[in-house]
């Protein structure tokens, strides 16, 4: 089983090959997965989270995962970020620049520090990185003006309100330049109106910076407005269900987006995917090849939709 260690390359346990190109060799890949299976507590007592997952993404993709409560979506996105060990199954990830983290990852709920200011928590990991006053002073000011922050920047966290805490949470990712950004739900505890500006800013930074993203969420329209493509993963225990390419050139303009029939039909089309798998996890249905749990997906159904 291969690792993710803090420089970003994958250390196998394991002889295990680096990542691969993409088809065509049209984009290298960054991260890939390959037959990963997390199981929390002992065999056959344990709970297995993840079972025989697979999964390419390439350079500069921003890549979404839905799925019903309960998956594995956040447990395969702290193994990505090395929080968490996989039982078995192989990680490789391209090696980051040179003097760049290997990611950074932005929480569902407030992960910003109370005692500082907003410049300060911006700055934080540039800081830990020695990076010099100036570069930090450029970059930070270039980030929290992104960011519609600059007017706050002597401010505290308990000032704000929650929609500008993840404005500062952005900004801290993006100015620590990290070669892969994880995303577990960071809108979900806004209002529509407040998601909806944060995903436009969020686009808006992304378009300028092309980073691998890495992005979980329940919300399938948050999927298609943000994603290259989409992963919809079954009931638990957590499997690829369906790869779903989304085609919308970029840049794009959040309402603009939605506002359109074949974005409505994307949606559908995902949440088709979905509708099975949220009634299993809530015990509504248990198909009958699958009550035991061991049932494998079944590979037309791993097709984009589109």
């Amino acid at each position: 089983m291969s690792i993710l260690e803090p420089d970003g390359a994958a250390q196998p346990a394991a002889a295990a090959s680096g990542p691969s190109t993409g088809p065509g060799d049209a984009a290298p890949v960054k991260i890939e997965v390959r037959n990963l299976t997390k199981r929390f507590g002992a065999r056959g007592d344990g709970v297995v989270a993840i079972d025989d997952l697979s999964l390419t993404i390439p350079v500069g993709e921003f890549f979404s995962i839905v799925g019903p409560s309960g998956c594995g979506k956040t447990t395969l996105l702290r193994i990505l970020a090395g929080l968490e060990q996989a039982t078995s199954g192989d990680i490789s990830v391209r090696d980051p620049a040179a003097g760049r983290p290997a990611n950074a990852m932005i929480f569902q709920g407030d992960s910003i520090f109370p005692w500082m200011s907003v410049w300060d928590n911006a700055a934080y990991g540039l800081r830990m990185r020695g990076v010099s006053k100036s570069e930090v002073a450029e970059t930070v000011g270039h980030y929290l003006d992104k960011t519609g922050l600059s007017r706050f920047a002597d401010a505290y966290p308990h000032q704000l309100s929650g929609g500008m805490k993840q404005r500062v949470s952005i900004a801290r990712a993006f100015a620590n330049d990290p070669d892969v950004l994880l995303m577990d739900e960071p809108f979900s505890a806004l209002d529509e109106q407040n998601k909806t500006l944060l995903q436009s800013e969020l686009l808006r930074i992304w378009d300028d910076t092309n980073k691998t993203v890495v992005f979980i969420t329940h919300s399938v329209d948050e999927a298609v407005t943000l994603s290259d493509r989409i992963m919809v993963m079954t009931a638990h225990p957590g499997r690829s269900k369906a790869i779903v390419d989304v085609p919308f050139e970029r840049p794009r303009e959040v309402l603009e987006l939605r506002s359109r029939p074949e974005y409505g039909a994307i949606v559908y089309d995902i949440w088709q995917q979905l509708r099975d798998e949220v009634n299993r996890s809530q015990g509504l249905v248990a198909p009958a090849d699958d009550r035991d749990g061991s049932s494998q997906p079944d590979p037309a159904r791993t097709k984009p939709v589109l």
